[in-house]
């Protein structure tokens, strides 16, 4: 049985117009947080670049590449599970807004890819296109440790409550997000958002956000925070860089559905429905 006792770092760093400064940041992050006894590292959206279509394009680079070597490198050294946040990928002639993952060796055990892309005009607040420079992943992704399954998702997918639907009835214990919400969608939505898919999958949501610079050339909500399957808030940083660590039980996921059985529930009622109209 695995254990379900789990130590989380929340790197919330800034992140420069440099990239080898912020991979040479995040390894130095990931390194103080397996000191500090951590067994998974969490890095957040765009965490070698920074937030904006012209350095997306600049920024990127396959899987394998500079930064994609310099992260297993640092998991493998520092024996902790790393998500690393999320960087600009090339690959087949496309930019993707991609989130890779390491185990303890530095082998990469999962990927995702931005599915739905942060394309919004928010009248009086935030305007951006991500679609401008990424195209759109299309997968789930649930992967395998030897904490249990765990969810991926980045930023604006969080807001879709199917793709985290699909991911608990996949087996996912824990929906980890690296996000990068504004000072418009932030203060709205953040919390609301992590609190909900929480309650509603009856598991923990995990968001790293990057750290706020009011100069930067887009400036991050920060607030990144872990809820529980009950809805709680557990953890929660400010807005500055710091490294929040964090300790969970995967095994409330189980107490809080034998109280509350909804998943078993909607599985029931899935299949009914499958069945009904397969007979209609």
């Amino acid at each position: 049985m695995p254990n379900t006792n789990l130590k989380l770092a929340l790197v919330q760093m800034p992140v420069g117009l440099d990239k080898a400064k912020n991979v040479a940041a995040a390894c130095s992050k990931i390194g103080e947080a397996a000191h500090a006894g951590a067994q998974i590292v969490i890095l957040p959206e765009m965490f070698n670049c920074p937030y904006a279509n012209t350095y997306f394009s600049l920024f990127a680079e396959p899987a394998g590449g500079d930064t994609w070597q310099a992260m297993s490198n640092c998991a493998r050294q520092n024996a902790v599970l790393l998500v690393a946040g999320s960087m600009p990928e090339n690959a087949e002639g496309r930019i993707y807004n991609t989130s890779f993952v390491f185990n303890r060796r530095g082998e990469p055990i999962a990927r995702h890819r931005k599915v739905h892309l942060f394309d919004i005009n928010v009248e009086g607040g935030q305007q951006f296109r991500e679609s401008a420079t990424f195209s759109p992943g299309g997968t789930i992704t649930v992967f395998d440790t030897e904490y249990g399954r765990l969810g991926l998702c980045v930023c604006f997918d969080l807001r879709f409550p199917e793709l985290a639907r699909l991911m608990a009835l996949q087996g996912a214990q824990a929906i980890i997000v690296p996000g990068a919400f504004n000072m418009t969608t932030g203060p709205a939505h953040w919390e609301l958002l992590f609190r909900q898919r929480a309650v509603d999958n009856q598991l923990f949501t995990i968001g790293v956000a990057p750290a706020r610079d009011e100069n930067g050339v887009y400036v991050s909500y920060g607030n990144s925070i872990v809820c529980s399957p009950w809805g709680e808030v557990l953890y929660r940083a400010g807005a500055q860089e710091t490294t929040l660590m964090a300790e969970i039980d995967l095994s409330l996921n189980e107490r809080i559905r034998s109280q509350l059985p909804l998943l078993s529930a909607l599985r029931h009622d899935l299949y009914r429905t499958v069945d009904l109209t397969l007979e209609g």
